[in-house]
């Protein structure tokens, strides 16, 4: 367990690198994502290596908030804004 708990802060160190220097926005918004994920799979071991179940609750909450993070960041990559404001309609 604790080989794949350094395994993903590696993976981690790296996906951070990617977030602040990639070359384009899309990889960024990849490399955020893969953040969130990889985040969600750290908790997740810590809690075998600890035996509890109280962190359930947290990867589900990493999990939705990762997911909204890349569609979000998607949207305003399209588009160009993520909330539309316009009342014409």
């Amino acid at each position: 367990m604790y080989m794949a708990i350094l395994v993903i802060v590696i993976g981690m160190i790296g996906f951070t690198y990617r977030a602040i220097k990639g070359p384009t926005t899309p990889d960024r918004v990849v490399a955020l994502d893969a953040i969130g994920i990889s985040l969600a799979g750290l908790t997740a071991l810590i809690s075998i290596v600890l035996n509890t179940s109280a962190f359930l609750e947290v990867i589900l909450v990493i999990g939705i908030l990762a997911f909204i993070g890349t569609v979000a960041f998607s949207k305003f990559l399209e588009k160009g804004e993520v909330i539309e404001n316009d009342r014409n309609r």
